[in-house]
């Protein structure tokens, strides 16, 4: 694999379904097969690159955009990315993928689902409690639109899958389309006691 081909792994999902942790673990796993690869979380590109954007839709889709356009550099120069954010609105989502594509690189929707009930159970700051009686504007998945992808590459049910057997999932997606030499190491097996349902 001595020309390998940049890519964009992009995570969408409601807040809490476990974006951060299968991108965190997938690039831990990526690293040691040897990929270089960057991780583009959500939270800290708000904090940094979006700074000062809001939560409503046009500042959303800003916010989507500079992730997508940073994605897309690193991927057009053989980078491995994971951009890990809620990105709730399908045609900017469908936007950012074209532009990658464009480039001769691979994107790789993976919608990270989990129900809303779950979500409120996990939430340990209570937001989603807050946002369900009204108290928060603007909240995705309750008072603000969530659009689900149509068909993304790969679906993740963190309600019913452990963080190994998703990650394995997103592998084998990667490995079928050549972008990682394939391996027989099993995450399933190194992860069993961890649960995306318990964080």
């Amino acid at each position: 694999m001595s020309k390998q081909r940049g890519f964009t792994v992009w995570f969408t999902g409601l807040s809490g379904a476990g974006k951060t942790t299968l991108a965190t673990l997938l690039a831990s796993e990526l690293a040691t097969r040897g990929r270089r690869v960057e991780v583009l979380d959500g939270d800290e590109v708000r904090t940094n690159l979006s700074k000062g954007l809001g939560f409503s839709k046009e500042d959303r889709d800003t916010n989507i955009r500079r992730i997508g356009y940073v994605s897309r550099l690193l991927a057009r120069n053989r980078l491995g990315v994971i951009a890990a954010a809620i990105s709730p609105y399908r045609s900017v989502r469908d936007e950012v993928r074209q532009a990658i594509e464009a480039e001769g690189a691979v994107f790789l929707e993976v919608f990270v689902k989990c129900p809303i009930d779950i979500l409120a159970e996990r939430d340990v700051k209570g937001l989603y409690k807050k946002a369900l009686a009204g108290e928060i504007k603007e909240f995705t998945g309750v008072s603000d639109p969530y659009e689900e992808p149509f068909d993304p590459e790969v679906v993740i049910e963190t309600d019913r899958e452990s963080v190994g057997a998703s990650a394995t999932k997103i592998i084998q997606a990667l490995e079928k389309r050549s972008l990682l030499p394939v391996s027989y190491t099993m995450l399933e097996s190194a992860l069993t006691d961890l649960d995306l349902a318990t964080l």
